[in-house]
């Protein structure tokens, strides 16, 4: 059936006829364009802006204290501190004040802007159409006439107290970083450059524990020594004999080519670092007859009787030779530390 064949009376009613409106009255998707502005308290009363104010200046000032509190906390708590802390249990005092302080920090500096720009800031919302992307003269003044307006607006040029309490916090919370730049390794120091041998310290024999005297070491043999003082189970025990270990050989005196290593000698006994230049490997591969010592690592091959100079292998330079003597008691002993550093070339050489 079609609608010509229905009654009129049974056709269906248009809601807006029904109710008596005009057809087609109003778009139901109108703008309905911005409400009336409503002022806010700070906006009529100078005595609440002055106290919204005087709030954001301490949120900043706080924020400046909590990155204080931070370079403090990181130079006060050592890194193997634990401390309870409820509900949070047994934490890292350093993690924890570090995370706590900079987390403060930066919470008021978003929590003082915030607040400025609720209460302070103006706050009349405006329409602005579309525009082109391309920039042109008229968009670039439109672009400067807005931001001039929008730091009329904020309030930064009269508002002196808010402005350098937030450039307080602003320049402060860098330094942050910059203190856990510290993290990254060890200070450049110098401690690859000295080892445990001073004038006077007793050369101890590796195996037996005991101090090393002339008549210990026979022509061809090679012993392994360490200063006297260091034990085995010092915290710091395999730091220290990286750089301290020696080797001892006894060289017939004519057969020492090195005019340094006769005179640093001791009746033919000779001491020389146990650490490989090129990466640190320990040599223990002795030849008696040529005085030539293998690392094991990379083939680098040194003459002992040549002042430890590099025959063979990618060892950049010879093995330092620690000065020794003998003390009253008939025991060898250092006369001072290595002139070189010991062990493989490293950024500070030179």
């Amino acid at each position: 059936m079609s609608s010509q064949q229905i009654p009129e009376e049974n056709l269906p009613v248009e809601q807006g006829t029904a109710h008596g409106a005009v057809e087609g009255a109003g778009d139901p998707f109108a703008d309905p364009g911005l409400p009336a502005h409503r002022p806010r308290i700070q906006d009529i009363d100078e005595r609440a802006a002055n106290r919204s104010e005087r709030a954001v200046a301490f949120m900043f000032t706080l924020s400046m204290l909590a990155t204080v509190g931070f370079i403090a906390s990181y130079v006060i708590f050592p890194v193997d501190r634990i401390v309870y802390i409820w509900p949070f249990g047994h934490v890292s005092a350093l993690n924890f004040s570090l995370g706590l302080t900079l987390g403060l920090a930066l919470l008021l500096i978003g929590a003082g802007a915030v607040h400025w720009a609720r209460t302070l800031m103006s706050d009349v919302e405006v329409a602005d159409d579309r525009h082109a992307i391309e920039a042109e003269p008229e968009v670039k003044a439109k672009v400067m006439a807005d931001f001039a307006a929008g730091a009329q607006e904020s309030a930064i040029g009269r508002r002196k107290l808010i402005r350098n309490t937030m450039f307080g916090a602003l320049a402060l919370v860098p330094l942050s970083g910059v203190v856990l730049l510290r993290d990254l390794g060890p200070l450049p120091e110098k401690k690859l450059r000295k080892t445990l041998w001073a004038k006077g310290k007793q050369l101890v024999n590796m195996n037996t524990m005991e101090p090393l005297r002339p008549e210990d070491v026979v022509v061809g043999s090679l012993t392994f020594a360490m200063p006297e003082g260091l034990e085995e189970d010092a915290h710091d025990f395999q730091t220290q004999i990286a750089k301290a270990a020696l080797m001892i050989i006894r060289i017939e005196p004519d057969n020492i080519k090195d005019k340094r290593e006769r005179e640093w000698a001791h009746e033919g006994i000779v001491a020389f670092s146990k650490i490989c230049t090129h990466v640190g490997c320990p040599i223990s591969l002795y030849e008696q007859q040529t005085h030539h010592v293998l690392c094991p690592c990379h083939q680098s091959t040194f003459d002992l009787s040549d002042g430890a100079r590099v025959i063979f292998g990618p060892a950049g330079h010879p093995l330092p030779q620690l000065r020794i003597g003998v003390n009253s008691e008939g025991n060898l002993e250092a006369l001072g530390d290595f002139e070189e550093p010991v062990g493989p070339a490293f950024w500070e050489r030179g």
